[in-house]
Protein backbone atom coordinates (compact mmCIF):
# COMPACT_ATOMS: atom_id res chain seq x y z
CA UNK A 1 0.00 0.00 0.00
CA UNK A 2 1.16 3.64 -0.67
CA UNK A 3 -0.45 6.68 -0.52
CA UNK A 4 1.05 10.02 -2.59
CA UNK A 5 1.34 13.45 -1.59
CA UNK A 6 1.33 16.67 -3.88
CA UNK A 7 2.41 20.15 -2.16
CA UNK A 8 2.13 22.96 -4.85
CA UNK A 9 1.85 26.39 -4.95
CA UNK A 10 5.03 29.58 -5.99
CA UNK A 11 8.51 30.02 -5.09
CA UNK A 12 9.05 31.16 -1.86
CA UNK A 13 5.83 29.83 -0.11
CA UNK A 14 8.02 26.99 1.77
CA UNK A 15 6.44 24.33 -0.01
CA UNK A 16 9.89 22.36 -0.04
CA UNK A 17 10.18 22.81 3.59
CA UNK A 18 6.99 20.92 4.40
CA UNK A 19 8.40 18.61 1.81
CA UNK A 20 11.29 17.52 3.84
CA UNK A 21 9.60 18.02 6.75
CA UNK A 22 6.90 14.88 5.75
CA UNK A 23 10.02 13.08 4.06
CA UNK A 24 11.76 13.05 7.35
CA UNK A 25 9.28 12.12 9.63
CA UNK A 26 8.06 9.54 7.35
CA UNK A 27 11.33 8.05 6.84
CA UNK A 28 11.89 7.84 10.83
CA UNK A 29 8.60 6.27 11.67
CA UNK A 30 10.22 3.41 9.47
CA UNK A 31 7.91 4.35 6.13
CA UNK A 32 9.68 3.87 2.77
CA UNK A 33 9.68 6.94 0.86
CA UNK A 34 10.16 8.26 -2.32
CA UNK A 35 10.05 12.42 -3.03
CA UNK A 36 11.17 14.09 -6.14
CA UNK A 37 10.08 18.14 -7.08
CA UNK A 38 9.26 19.90 -10.54
CA UNK A 39 10.20 23.63 -10.47
CA UNK A 40 10.03 26.79 -12.45
CA UNK A 41 13.32 28.65 -13.20
CA UNK A 42 12.50 31.45 -11.01
CA UNK A 43 13.32 32.21 -7.61
CA UNK A 44 10.06 33.93 -7.12
CA UNK A 45 6.15 33.31 -8.59
CA UNK A 46 5.11 31.04 -10.90
CA UNK A 47 4.09 27.26 -10.24
CA UNK A 48 6.43 24.27 -8.46
CA UNK A 49 5.31 21.46 -6.42
CA UNK A 50 7.31 18.87 -4.41
CA UNK A 51 5.55 15.28 -4.44
CA UNK A 52 6.04 12.88 -1.85
CA UNK A 53 5.23 8.70 -1.82
CA UNK A 54 4.82 6.79 1.19
CA UNK A 55 4.55 3.11 1.25
CA UNK A 56 4.86 -0.19 3.12
CA UNK A 57 7.10 -1.55 0.57
CA UNK A 58 10.47 -0.07 -1.09
CA UNK A 59 9.77 2.60 -3.37
CA UNK A 60 11.48 3.02 -6.64
CA UNK A 61 9.87 6.25 -8.67
CA UNK A 62 6.93 8.44 -8.20
CA UNK A 63 3.31 8.53 -8.90
CA UNK A 64 1.39 9.84 -11.61
CA UNK A 65 -1.40 10.86 -9.80
CA UNK A 66 -2.11 11.87 -6.12
CA UNK A 67 -4.61 10.77 -3.22
CA UNK A 68 -3.49 14.52 -1.24
CA UNK A 69 -3.09 17.91 -2.95
CA UNK A 70 -2.37 20.67 -0.51
CA UNK A 71 -2.54 23.64 -2.94
CA UNK A 72 -0.60 26.59 -0.81
CA UNK A 73 -2.63 29.03 -3.62
CA UNK A 74 -5.37 29.29 -6.05
CA UNK A 75 -3.24 29.02 -9.32
CA UNK A 76 -1.67 25.91 -8.48
CA UNK A 77 -5.45 24.39 -7.32
CA UNK A 78 -6.65 25.44 -10.39
CA UNK A 79 -3.92 23.87 -12.23
CA UNK A 80 -3.50 20.77 -10.53
CA UNK A 81 -6.42 19.61 -9.28
CA UNK A 82 -7.25 17.80 -12.24
CA UNK A 83 -3.97 15.86 -12.24
CA UNK A 84 -5.15 14.55 -9.09
CA UNK A 85 -7.26 11.44 -8.25
CA UNK A 86 -10.43 11.23 -8.46
CA UNK A 87 -10.92 10.75 -4.92
CA UNK A 88 -8.14 12.69 -3.85
CA UNK A 89 -8.06 15.22 -0.54
CA UNK A 90 -7.52 18.59 -1.81
CA UNK A 91 -6.18 20.88 0.53
CA UNK A 92 -6.31 24.78 -0.17
CA UNK A 93 -4.28 27.52 2.13
CA UNK A 94 -6.87 30.19 3.03
CA UNK A 95 -10.45 31.45 4.58
CA UNK A 96 -12.57 31.39 1.13
CA UNK A 97 -14.50 27.90 1.23
CA UNK A 98 -14.20 26.68 -2.68
CA UNK A 99 -16.17 23.44 -3.69
CA UNK A 100 -15.13 20.02 -2.89
CA UNK A 101 -11.80 21.67 -1.06
CA UNK A 102 -10.71 22.13 2.25
CA UNK A 103 -9.90 25.18 3.22
CA UNK A 104 -7.40 25.71 6.45
CA UNK A 105 -5.92 28.58 7.25
CA UNK A 106 -2.25 27.80 8.09
CA UNK A 107 -1.34 31.91 8.45
CA UNK A 108 -4.51 32.51 10.77
CA UNK A 109 -3.02 28.73 12.75
CA UNK A 110 0.62 30.30 12.86
CA UNK A 111 -0.21 33.17 14.30
CA UNK A 112 -2.23 31.68 17.16
CA UNK A 113 0.35 29.95 18.00
CA UNK A 114 2.75 32.39 18.52
CA UNK A 115 5.06 31.48 14.92
CA UNK A 116 6.86 33.70 12.40
CA UNK A 117 4.71 33.72 9.20
CA UNK A 118 7.45 31.85 7.62
CA UNK A 119 6.24 28.87 10.16
CA UNK A 120 2.86 28.26 8.13
CA UNK A 121 4.80 25.46 6.20
CA UNK A 122 4.93 23.80 9.76
CA UNK A 123 1.72 23.98 10.25
CA UNK A 124 0.88 22.60 7.06
CA UNK A 125 3.21 19.59 7.81
CA UNK A 126 1.79 19.18 11.07
CA UNK A 127 -1.69 19.37 9.28
CA UNK A 128 -1.23 16.72 7.26
CA UNK A 129 0.45 14.42 9.56
CA UNK A 130 -2.50 14.85 11.47
CA UNK A 131 -4.67 13.39 8.36
CA UNK A 132 -2.42 10.41 8.15
CA UNK A 133 -2.97 9.93 11.76
CA UNK A 134 0.71 9.29 12.24
CA UNK A 135 2.76 9.75 15.49
CA UNK A 136 3.54 13.17 16.37
CA UNK A 137 6.69 12.47 17.93
CA UNK A 138 8.20 11.69 15.01
CA UNK A 139 7.30 15.39 13.59
CA UNK A 140 8.42 16.75 16.48
CA UNK A 141 11.44 14.96 16.77
CA UNK A 142 12.54 15.77 12.99
CA UNK A 143 11.84 19.40 14.18
CA UNK A 144 14.03 19.28 17.02
CA UNK A 145 17.29 17.45 14.93
CA UNK A 146 16.84 20.37 12.09
CA UNK A 147 17.08 23.49 14.57
CA UNK A 148 19.17 22.08 17.18
CA UNK A 149 20.82 24.33 19.19
CA UNK A 150 18.57 27.21 18.10
CA UNK A 151 15.86 26.28 21.44
CA UNK A 152 13.43 29.91 20.73
CA UNK A 153 12.88 28.44 16.90
CA UNK A 154 12.38 24.83 18.02
CA UNK A 155 9.80 25.86 20.79
CA UNK A 156 7.88 28.08 18.16
CA UNK A 157 8.02 25.39 15.33
CA UNK A 158 7.12 22.76 18.00
CA UNK A 159 3.81 24.48 18.97
CA UNK A 160 3.13 25.53 14.94
CA UNK A 161 3.23 21.11 14.79
CA UNK A 162 0.85 20.53 17.29
CA UNK A 163 -1.82 23.30 16.56
CA UNK A 164 -1.25 22.07 12.57
CA UNK A 165 -1.61 18.47 13.82
CA UNK A 166 -4.38 19.06 16.17
CA UNK A 167 -6.75 20.61 13.11
CA UNK A 168 -5.66 17.35 10.42
CA UNK A 169 -6.86 15.48 12.94
CA UNK A 170 -10.56 17.03 12.91
CA UNK A 171 -10.60 16.95 8.71
CA UNK A 172 -12.63 14.26 6.82
CA UNK A 173 -9.82 11.21 5.45
CA UNK A 174 -10.79 8.52 4.49
CA UNK A 175 -7.93 7.20 2.42
CA UNK A 176 -6.18 3.68 3.68
CA UNK A 177 -2.76 4.85 4.53
CA UNK A 178 0.53 2.31 4.68
CA UNK A 179 1.58 1.58 7.79
CA UNK A 180 5.37 2.52 9.04
CA UNK A 181 7.81 -0.79 8.65
CA UNK A 182 11.57 -1.21 9.89
CA UNK A 183 12.74 0.57 6.74
CA UNK A 184 16.11 3.21 6.63
CA UNK A 185 15.43 5.98 8.48
CA UNK A 186 18.59 7.99 6.19
CA UNK A 187 17.18 9.93 3.22
CA UNK A 188 19.47 11.05 0.48
CA UNK A 189 19.43 12.36 -2.94
CA UNK A 190 20.81 10.53 -6.33
CA UNK A 191 23.36 14.20 -6.48
CA UNK A 192 24.71 12.97 -3.13
CA UNK A 193 25.00 9.46 -3.78
CA UNK A 194 27.55 10.69 -6.71
CA UNK A 195 29.45 13.36 -4.89
CA UNK A 196 29.71 10.21 -1.78
CA UNK A 197 31.04 8.16 -4.44
CA UNK A 198 33.53 10.39 -6.14
CA UNK A 199 34.75 11.62 -2.15
CA UNK A 200 35.51 8.02 -1.35
CA UNK A 201 37.13 7.05 -4.78
CA UNK A 202 39.62 9.69 -4.51
CA UNK A 203 38.62 12.39 -5.96
CA UNK A 204 41.02 15.53 -5.10
CA UNK A 205 39.63 18.49 -7.04
CA UNK A 206 35.99 19.40 -8.36
CA UNK A 207 35.72 22.50 -10.38
CA UNK A 208 32.48 23.93 -12.31
CA UNK A 209 30.22 26.53 -13.61
CA UNK A 210 26.97 26.09 -11.69
CA UNK A 211 24.09 24.74 -14.00
CA UNK A 212 21.26 23.16 -12.94
CA UNK A 213 20.64 20.28 -12.21
CA UNK A 214 24.41 19.26 -11.77
CA UNK A 215 25.08 22.02 -8.97
CA UNK A 216 23.39 19.48 -6.70
CA UNK A 217 26.27 17.41 -6.70
CA UNK A 218 29.16 19.80 -6.39
CA UNK A 219 27.11 21.59 -3.54
CA UNK A 220 27.56 18.16 -2.16
CA UNK A 221 30.86 18.16 -2.45
CA UNK A 222 31.80 21.34 -1.81
CA UNK A 223 29.94 20.37 1.58
CA UNK A 224 31.91 17.66 2.29
CA UNK A 225 35.38 19.01 1.07
CA UNK A 226 37.30 19.45 4.53
CA UNK A 227 36.01 16.00 5.45
CA UNK A 228 37.50 14.48 2.39
CA UNK A 229 40.32 17.15 1.62
CA UNK A 230 38.63 17.61 -1.65
CA UNK A 231 39.47 20.87 -3.37
CA UNK A 232 36.19 23.08 -5.17
CA UNK A 233 36.54 25.72 -7.42
CA UNK A 234 33.31 27.57 -9.19
CA UNK A 235 35.03 28.32 -12.49
CA UNK A 236 34.22 31.15 -14.46
CA UNK A 237 32.86 29.02 -17.17
CA UNK A 238 32.21 25.64 -18.72
CA UNK A 239 35.48 26.27 -20.68
CA UNK A 240 37.48 26.67 -17.40
CA UNK A 241 35.88 23.62 -15.78
CA UNK A 242 36.97 21.36 -18.13
CA UNK A 243 40.45 22.60 -18.69
CA UNK A 244 40.93 22.84 -15.22
CA UNK A 245 40.49 19.45 -14.61
CA UNK A 246 42.61 17.94 -17.32
CA UNK A 247 45.55 19.74 -15.83
CA UNK A 248 44.39 18.51 -12.56
CA UNK A 249 44.17 14.69 -13.87
CA UNK A 250 47.65 15.68 -16.19
CA UNK A 251 49.30 16.23 -12.82
CA UNK A 252 48.13 12.99 -11.21
CA UNK A 253 44.70 14.06 -9.35
CA UNK A 254 41.48 12.60 -9.70
CA UNK A 255 38.84 15.17 -10.87
CA UNK A 256 35.81 15.87 -11.68
CA UNK A 257 33.41 18.23 -13.43
CA UNK A 258 29.28 18.86 -13.06
CA UNK A 259 27.22 20.38 -15.84
CA UNK A 260 24.02 20.02 -17.86
CA UNK A 261 23.62 19.89 -21.71
CA UNK A 262 24.60 24.06 -22.51
CA UNK A 263 27.41 24.04 -20.24
CA UNK A 264 28.57 20.23 -21.82
CA UNK A 265 28.25 21.94 -25.53
CA UNK A 266 31.32 24.25 -23.90
CA UNK A 267 33.23 21.63 -22.72
CA UNK A 268 33.45 19.99 -26.45
CA UNK A 269 36.99 20.72 -26.94
CA UNK A 270 38.29 20.33 -23.69
CA UNK A 271 36.81 16.89 -23.66
CA UNK A 272 38.78 16.42 -27.27
CA UNK A 273 41.65 17.37 -25.86
CA UNK A 274 41.40 14.90 -23.32
CA UNK A 275 41.03 12.33 -25.81
CA UNK A 276 44.10 13.64 -27.35
CA UNK A 277 46.29 13.60 -23.94
CA UNK A 278 44.87 10.38 -22.54
CA UNK A 279 43.46 11.91 -19.77
CA UNK A 280 41.00 10.24 -17.34
CA UNK A 281 38.92 13.32 -16.62
CA UNK A 282 35.18 12.27 -15.27
CA UNK A 283 32.43 14.74 -16.26
CA UNK A 284 28.75 14.19 -14.58
CA UNK A 285 26.09 15.87 -17.17
CA UNK A 286 22.71 16.17 -15.46
CA UNK A 287 20.10 16.37 -18.73
CA UNK A 288 17.05 18.12 -18.42
CA UNK A 289 15.26 19.39 -21.78
CA UNK A 290 16.91 21.68 -24.56
CA UNK A 291 18.07 22.54 -27.43
CA UNK A 292 19.44 25.98 -25.81
CA UNK A 293 18.34 26.97 -22.26
CA UNK A 294 14.93 25.08 -23.01
CA UNK A 295 13.28 23.62 -19.70
CA UNK A 296 16.32 24.54 -17.27
CA UNK A 297 14.35 22.96 -14.52
CA UNK A 298 12.79 19.83 -15.61
CA UNK A 299 14.10 16.52 -16.64
CA UNK A 300 15.02 14.85 -19.67
CA UNK A 301 17.32 12.31 -21.50
CA UNK A 302 18.11 14.43 -24.94
CA UNK A 303 21.73 14.30 -24.24
CA UNK A 304 22.85 10.70 -24.72
CA UNK A 305 23.90 10.84 -28.32
CA UNK A 306 25.42 14.16 -27.86
CA UNK A 307 27.39 12.86 -24.73
CA UNK A 308 28.41 9.81 -27.16
CA UNK A 309 29.65 11.82 -30.36
CA UNK A 310 30.72 15.52 -28.63
CA UNK A 311 34.14 16.54 -29.45
CA UNK A 312 35.69 16.54 -33.07
CA UNK A 313 37.87 13.80 -34.25
CA UNK A 314 37.44 10.09 -33.28
CA UNK A 315 38.72 9.73 -29.42
CA UNK A 316 37.20 6.85 -27.13
CA UNK A 317 35.71 7.90 -24.44
CA UNK A 318 32.97 5.45 -21.91
CA UNK A 319 29.32 6.41 -20.97
CA UNK A 320 27.10 5.32 -17.83
CA UNK A 321 23.78 6.12 -16.76
CA UNK A 322 22.36 5.41 -13.39
CA UNK A 323 18.84 4.31 -12.62
CA UNK A 324 18.74 4.01 -9.09
CA UNK A 325 20.27 6.52 -6.33
CA UNK A 326 22.53 2.42 -5.25
CA UNK A 327 23.79 3.11 -9.25
CA UNK A 328 24.21 6.57 -8.61
CA UNK A 329 26.89 5.32 -5.94
CA UNK A 330 28.04 2.39 -7.71
CA UNK A 331 28.58 4.12 -11.29
CA UNK A 332 30.27 6.56 -10.01
CA UNK A 333 33.02 4.50 -8.78
CA UNK A 334 33.32 2.42 -11.61
CA UNK A 335 33.06 5.22 -14.00
CA UNK A 336 36.21 6.83 -12.21
CA UNK A 337 37.81 3.25 -12.20
CA UNK A 338 37.48 2.90 -15.91
CA UNK A 339 38.79 6.05 -16.89
CA UNK A 340 42.01 5.83 -15.15
CA UNK A 341 42.21 1.89 -16.10
CA UNK A 342 41.91 2.63 -20.66
CA UNK A 343 43.23 6.33 -19.80
CA UNK A 344 39.83 7.47 -21.42
CA UNK A 345 37.32 10.66 -20.49
CA UNK A 346 34.40 8.80 -18.82
CA UNK A 347 30.64 10.86 -18.71
CA UNK A 348 27.91 10.10 -16.70
CA UNK A 349 24.18 10.68 -17.44
CA UNK A 350 21.92 11.52 -14.91
CA UNK A 351 18.97 14.07 -15.00
CA UNK A 352 17.09 16.36 -13.05
CA UNK A 353 14.67 13.79 -11.79
CA UNK A 354 16.97 11.30 -10.50
CA UNK A 355 19.28 14.27 -8.57
CA UNK A 356 17.08 15.63 -7.15
CA UNK A 357 15.08 12.86 -5.84
CA UNK A 358 14.91 11.75 -2.59
CA UNK A 359 14.54 7.99 -1.24
CA UNK A 360 15.70 6.38 2.04
CA UNK A 361 18.16 3.71 2.08
CA UNK A 362 21.02 2.26 3.91
CA UNK A 363 23.72 4.54 3.28
CA UNK A 364 26.92 3.63 2.36
CA UNK A 365 29.80 3.53 4.98
CA UNK A 366 31.72 6.38 3.45
CA UNK A 367 34.75 4.47 4.09
CA UNK A 368 38.00 6.04 1.76
CA UNK A 369 38.23 3.79 -0.98
CA UNK A 370 40.45 5.38 -4.17
CA UNK A 371 40.44 3.72 -7.06
CA UNK A 372 43.79 2.92 -8.57
CA UNK A 373 45.25 5.59 -10.84
CA UNK A 374 47.04 3.09 -12.93
CA UNK A 375 50.46 5.04 -12.27
CA UNK A 376 53.88 4.20 -12.80
CA UNK A 377 57.12 5.21 -11.39
CA UNK A 378 59.28 5.03 -14.97
CA UNK A 379 62.60 4.77 -15.89
CA UNK A 380 64.20 8.36 -16.71
CA UNK A 381 66.57 7.18 -19.23
CA UNK A 382 63.40 5.07 -21.33
CA UNK A 383 60.12 6.34 -19.90
CA UNK A 384 57.54 7.92 -22.72
CA UNK A 385 54.21 8.80 -22.05
CA UNK A 386 52.65 7.44 -25.77
CA UNK A 387 54.74 4.50 -25.87
CA UNK A 388 52.60 1.37 -27.81
CA UNK A 389 51.42 -1.40 -26.52
CA UNK A 390 49.42 -4.66 -27.19
CA UNK A 391 45.80 -2.74 -25.16
CA UNK A 392 46.60 0.94 -26.23
CA UNK A 393 47.07 1.65 -22.86
CA UNK A 394 50.66 3.69 -22.55
CA UNK A 395 52.48 3.85 -18.74
CA UNK A 396 51.22 6.96 -17.48
CA UNK A 397 53.60 9.01 -14.58
CA UNK A 398 52.98 12.05 -12.43
CA UNK A 399 55.03 15.12 -13.96
CA UNK A 400 57.98 16.24 -11.81
CA UNK A 401 57.88 12.57 -10.03
CA UNK A 402 61.32 11.54 -11.60
CA UNK A 403 60.43 11.65 -15.48
CA UNK A 404 59.90 13.96 -17.97
CA UNK A 405 55.94 13.70 -18.50
CA UNK A 406 55.61 15.25 -22.36
CA UNK A 407 52.18 16.19 -23.44
CA UNK A 408 50.21 18.62 -25.81
CA UNK A 409 47.20 18.86 -27.88
CA UNK A 410 48.58 18.14 -31.26
CA UNK A 411 49.38 14.81 -32.78
CA UNK A 412 52.94 13.14 -31.07
CA UNK A 413 54.98 10.46 -31.29
CA UNK A 414 55.50 7.77 -28.19
CA UNK A 415 57.29 10.56 -26.34
CA UNK A 416 54.89 13.38 -26.56
CA UNK A 417 56.77 15.48 -28.80
CA UNK A 418 54.79 17.09 -31.82
CA UNK A 419 54.47 15.35 -34.96
CA UNK A 420 53.45 15.70 -38.46
CA UNK A 421 54.66 12.60 -39.56
CA UNK A 422 52.07 10.42 -41.33
CA UNK A 423 53.08 7.30 -40.03
CA UNK A 424 53.55 8.49 -36.26
CA UNK A 425 49.76 9.43 -36.87
CA UNK A 426 48.94 6.27 -37.84
CA UNK A 427 50.37 4.00 -35.24
CA UNK A 428 49.26 6.74 -32.18
CA UNK A 429 45.82 6.76 -33.25
CA UNK A 430 45.45 3.16 -34.13
CA UNK A 431 46.94 2.67 -30.28
CA UNK A 432 44.61 5.42 -28.96
CA UNK A 433 41.25 3.16 -30.33
CA UNK A 434 43.09 -0.10 -29.69
CA UNK A 435 41.68 0.41 -26.00
CA UNK A 436 38.38 -0.11 -27.04
CA UNK A 437 38.46 -4.06 -27.37
CA UNK A 438 39.54 -2.97 -23.14
CA UNK A 439 36.34 -1.38 -23.22
CA UNK A 440 34.31 -3.29 -24.43
CA UNK A 441 35.57 -6.96 -22.65
CA UNK A 442 34.66 -4.53 -19.66
CA UNK A 443 30.91 -3.35 -20.89
CA UNK A 444 28.44 -4.40 -17.95
CA UNK A 445 25.86 -6.01 -19.37
CA UNK A 446 22.34 -4.72 -18.71
CA UNK A 447 20.14 -6.04 -15.68
CA UNK A 448 17.11 -8.13 -16.25
CA UNK A 449 14.38 -7.93 -14.25
CA UNK A 450 10.86 -9.71 -14.34
CA UNK A 451 9.99 -12.73 -16.45
CA UNK A 452 12.97 -14.72 -18.27
CA UNK A 453 10.96 -15.75 -21.33
CA UNK A 454 9.07 -12.37 -21.49
CA UNK A 455 6.38 -11.68 -24.06
CA UNK A 456 7.20 -8.43 -23.58
CA UNK A 457 10.40 -6.24 -22.94
CA UNK A 458 11.12 -2.94 -21.84
CA UNK A 459 14.69 -1.57 -22.83
CA UNK A 460 15.23 1.42 -20.69
CA UNK A 461 18.06 3.29 -19.60
CA UNK A 462 18.69 5.95 -16.81
CA UNK A 463 16.42 7.05 -14.69
CA UNK A 464 13.43 5.40 -16.10
CA UNK A 465 14.69 2.42 -14.27
CA UNK A 466 11.85 2.78 -11.20
CA UNK A 467 9.17 3.41 -13.56
CA UNK A 468 10.08 0.46 -16.00
CA UNK A 469 9.91 -1.81 -13.22
CA UNK A 470 7.09 -0.91 -11.49
CA UNK A 471 5.16 -1.53 -14.29
CA UNK A 472 6.70 -4.67 -14.38
CA UNK A 473 5.37 -6.07 -11.41
CA UNK A 474 2.15 -4.70 -11.78
CA UNK A 475 1.53 -6.30 -15.35
CA UNK A 476 3.00 -9.71 -13.91
CA UNK A 477 0.87 -9.93 -11.17
CA UNK A 478 -2.55 -8.98 -13.01
CA UNK A 479 -1.42 -12.24 -15.05
CA UNK A 480 -2.04 -10.63 -18.58
CA UNK A 481 1.48 -11.94 -19.73
CA UNK A 482 5.31 -12.53 -19.21
CA UNK A 483 6.85 -9.41 -19.29
CA UNK A 484 10.37 -8.24 -18.21
CA UNK A 485 12.45 -4.92 -17.95
CA UNK A 486 16.09 -4.58 -19.65
CA UNK A 487 18.41 -2.04 -17.99
CA UNK A 488 20.86 -0.69 -19.18
CA UNK A 489 23.47 1.69 -17.29
CA UNK A 490 26.36 2.01 -19.60
CA UNK A 491 25.58 3.37 -22.75
CA UNK A 492 29.00 3.34 -24.50
CA UNK A 493 30.77 1.23 -25.81
CA UNK A 494 28.25 -1.17 -27.08
CA UNK A 495 29.07 -4.67 -27.75
CA UNK A 496 26.46 -5.54 -30.50
CA UNK A 497 27.44 -9.43 -30.45
CA UNK A 498 26.68 -10.02 -26.82
CA UNK A 499 23.53 -8.22 -26.88
CA UNK A 500 22.35 -9.39 -29.79
CA UNK A 501 20.91 -12.96 -28.25
CA UNK A 502 19.68 -11.03 -25.32
CA UNK A 503 17.49 -8.54 -27.28
CA UNK A 504 16.49 -11.22 -29.70
CA UNK A 505 14.21 -12.96 -26.88
CA UNK A 506 11.64 -11.41 -25.93
CA UNK A 507 8.51 -11.21 -28.31
CA UNK A 508 8.22 -7.71 -28.36
CA UNK A 509 10.65 -5.03 -27.35
CA UNK A 510 9.59 -1.74 -26.33
CA UNK A 511 12.56 1.12 -25.72
CA UNK A 512 11.48 3.49 -22.86
CA UNK A 513 13.48 7.15 -22.96
CA UNK A 514 12.61 10.37 -22.27
CA UNK A 515 13.35 12.26 -25.34
CA UNK A 516 11.45 12.67 -28.81
CA UNK A 517 13.26 10.68 -31.32
CA UNK A 518 14.34 7.49 -29.32
CA UNK A 519 17.90 7.77 -29.52
CA UNK A 520 18.50 4.95 -27.54
CA UNK A 521 16.56 2.48 -30.03
CA UNK A 522 18.63 4.58 -32.92
CA UNK A 523 21.66 3.52 -30.91
CA UNK A 524 20.90 -0.39 -30.90
CA UNK A 525 19.97 -0.03 -34.55
CA UNK A 526 23.88 1.95 -34.86
CA UNK A 527 25.23 -1.17 -33.46
CA UNK A 528 23.32 -3.83 -35.45
CA UNK A 529 20.38 -4.51 -33.51
CA UNK A 530 17.87 -4.77 -36.53
CA UNK A 531 14.98 -6.54 -35.46
CA UNK A 532 11.22 -4.81 -34.58
CA UNK A 533 11.29 -2.23 -31.76
CA UNK A 534 8.86 0.22 -30.83
CA UNK A 535 9.17 3.13 -28.49
CA UNK A 536 7.55 4.86 -25.79
CA UNK A 537 8.98 8.49 -25.26
CA UNK A 538 7.81 11.83 -22.85
CA UNK A 539 9.21 14.89 -23.64
CA UNK A 540 7.21 16.96 -21.76
CA UNK A 541 9.63 17.81 -19.00
CA UNK A 542 8.30 15.12 -16.38
CA UNK A 543 9.55 12.31 -15.33
CA UNK A 544 8.00 8.95 -16.60
CA UNK A 545 6.15 7.21 -14.35
CA UNK A 546 4.31 3.18 -14.07
CA UNK A 547 1.08 5.32 -14.60
CA UNK A 548 2.47 6.29 -18.02
CA UNK A 549 4.01 3.50 -19.01
CA UNK A 550 0.28 2.02 -18.51
CA UNK A 551 -1.33 4.08 -20.53
CA UNK A 552 1.22 4.65 -23.29
CA UNK A 553 2.07 0.89 -23.99
CA UNK A 554 -0.58 -0.94 -26.08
Amino acid sequence: MDISIRIAGEAGQGLVAVGNLLVGAAAATGLQVFSGKSYMSRIRGGLNWCDLRFADHELSGLNERQHILLALNETALDILREHALPDAVILLDGKEERPQTLTVDFTGITKQSGGADIMGNTVAAGTIWGMLKYPLEFLENFLQQEFAGRDEIIAKNLACAVAGYQKGLTLPMNLAVPQPVQAPASVTTGAAMIGLAAAVSGVKFATAYPMTPGTATLNWLAAAADRYGIVVEQAEDEIAAVNMICGAVYAGIPSMTTTSGGGFALMAEGLALAGMMELPIFVLVAQRPGPATGMPTRTAQEDLKFAINAGHGEFLRTVYAPGTHQQCYDLTGIALATAHRFQVPALMLTDQYLQDAEKNMMIPSGEYQPIDRGLVDGDPETYVRYADSPDGVSPRAIPGHGVAVVADSDEHDEAGHLSEDFAVRIRQQEKRLRKNAGLLESFIMPEIYGSGDADIALVCWGSTHGACREYVDAMNAGGTGKYAMIHFTQLWPLPGDRLKPLLERPRRLIVVEGNFTGQFRALLREIGISREMSGVNRFDGLPITAEYLTAEVK
